[in-house]
């Protein structure tokens, strides 16, 4: 039984300090962050295919059963839209490699105008995918959330495959009007989605999006530490990824749930204890 949980990150400015000592190379900082949390968002390789060498390095900071959860790139999902894309995909496979079960999911994240009549195509590519490799698909366009035919039509390919449907939960988020910055531009650039609490497969993802207040993030992923119980319970296991507009406190954060889910569920291991954060002295 394991529950893993991280944040969409693994280096923010205001965790100096905090979750790792100060200053800190950037090729260490992935090993403080794995000590608070045991997964990973890994959204710069929707930008970007990182090199095998930085791979490698995202291995030795890290145990083999740390999760890291990564995004396809662009030129796949959004740009070719998972055609012709056999070239950017074995490029992509092949950088990612070292990371070996570390690799928890390849995330296919889909652009909002991809609609139902598109999972045909989604289905194609799906099949075609190495069975080396488990696979979980973001959807964002509101018929796979409205219409309960397209819900099952997608869900029929995902089952075919054995892969997961990711939820972005927003719902706690835009409960009520921003109040700071960064809550005001997450407000303009986050989606409005629907809650879904289904999990596909024996090894569940959810990302959720709470406030800046703790109080408000907390209070909004009270359905989901039950869903996780529930889930563990079961059984299976679930991966959770907390997000604040401002992501200052994540990995404190993404260990309180793990620790309310815990509560309910004592059987669970607790997390180990974080890396020391000592202040670098000349001496």
């Amino acid at each position: 039984m394991r529950l893993h949980v991280g944040c969409a990150m693994w280096t923010h400015k205001s965790w100096q300090g905090r979750v790792s000592v100060h200053p800190l190379p950037a090729q260490e900082r992935l090993r403080y962050y794995a000590a608070w949390c045991d997964a990973v968002e890994g959204n710069t390789t929707f930008y970007a295919t990182p090199t095998r060498e930085t791979v490698m390095s995202w291995a030795q900071q890290t145990d083999p059963d740390f999760r890291f959860v990564l995004k396809l790139p662009k030129s796949i999902t959004h740009e070719r839209r998972l055609a012709d894309v056999d070239e950017p995909l074995r490029v992509f496979l092949d950088a990612i490699e070292p990371l070996g079960p570390r690799a928890h999911a390849l995330w296919i994240q889909l652009p909002g105008s991809f609609a139902p009549a598109d999972v045909s195509v989604l289905a194609r590519f799906l099949r075609r995918l190495p069975t080396s490799h488990r696979y979980a698909v973001e959807v964002r366009h509101p018929a796979f959330f409205d219409e309960p035919r397209s819900a099952s039509l997608l869900e029929g390919v995902l089952n075919g495959v054995g892969a997961e449907w990711i939820p972005f939960d927003t719902t706690a988020f835009f409960r009520t009007p921003p109040t700071s910055d960064a809550e005001r531009e997450a407000w303009t650039k986050k989606p409005r989605m629907p809650r879904r609490s289904i999990g596909l497969t024996d090894q569940p993802i959810v990302r959720y999006l709470g406030r800046d207040a703790h109080e408000q993030t907390i209070e909004g992923w009270q359905h989901w530490v039950e869903v996780t119980a529930g889930w563990l319970r079961e059984g299976r296991s679930p991966t959770m990824f907390v997000h604040t507009p401002d992501n200052a406190d994540a990995p404190m954060l993404a260990r309180r749930f793990h620790d309310e889910v815990r509560a309910r569920v004592p059987e669970l291991e607790a997390l180990p204890e974080p890396l020391p954060v000592e202040p670098l002295t000349l001496f």
